[in-house]
């Protein structure tokens, strides 16, 4: 019962937003903008918002607006350019493009940061993160097109672009703070 105690406007404002995305969601699932449907998605936001809370996550550092805008523009180009390359591998003659899984280790410090990182780096054509190593800071990915060093390479480049990126955005140096001073979880399990 405690996590429906507000913790201040911001708290409030995010979940005020949930429940307004909630019920756009509902009226879009069913079709029509009614003032039923508006209400029912209503009910059904704050049911779903109080019997079941999301739990609380430690956010560290603050959101840098101009990084935030370079990184969506980075990640717009990316998609827009990995498409095209998706769509040329499909279409062109010759044998399939070679694929494999490659490791990568990631170097953000937030667990919700290179949940964000890896996700992006999912929405982007050619790659899929099919595993993730919490611990080891590790992410496993598979990789369309690694036919040629070049192309393992730039892959990686992509990567470490994204990460910069989203350090950037959200995990400044200047800004980071973490509390109780745990960055990755380790200590915490290590009391256990």
């Amino acid at each position: 019962m405690k996590d429906l105690v507000m913790h201040g406007p911001r708290e409030l404002a995010l979940r005020a937003w949930i429940v307004v995305w909630l019920v756009l969601v509902w009226t879009m699932l069913w079709g029509n903008f009614s003032v039923a449907n508006t209400i029912t998605g209503l009910l059904v936001a704050l049911v779903i918002t109080v019997l079941m809370p999301m739990p609380r996550l430690p956010v560290e550092g603050r959101l840098h607006v101009v990084s935030m805008i370079r990184l969506t523009f980075t990640v717009a180009w990316y998609m827009v350019l990995s498409s095209l390359q998706v769509a040329w591998l499909a279409i062109r003659p010759g044998p399939p493009p070679l694929s494999a899984v490659l490791r990568a280790q990631i170097s953000v410090k937030s667990d919700l940061v290179m949940a964000l990182l890896l996700n992006t780096l999912t929405i982007i054509p050619g790659s899929v993160v099919l595993e993730i190593d919490q611990e080891r800071r590790l992410a496993y990915v598979h990789v369309l097109d690694v036919g040629s060093p070049k192309a393992v390479a730039s892959f990686y480049a992509q990567l470490r672009q994204l990460e910069r990126l989203f350090i950037a955005a959200f995990e400044r140096e200047s800004d980071w703070h973490p509390e109780n001073d745990i960055v990755d979880g380790s200590a915490a399990r290590e009391g256990l």
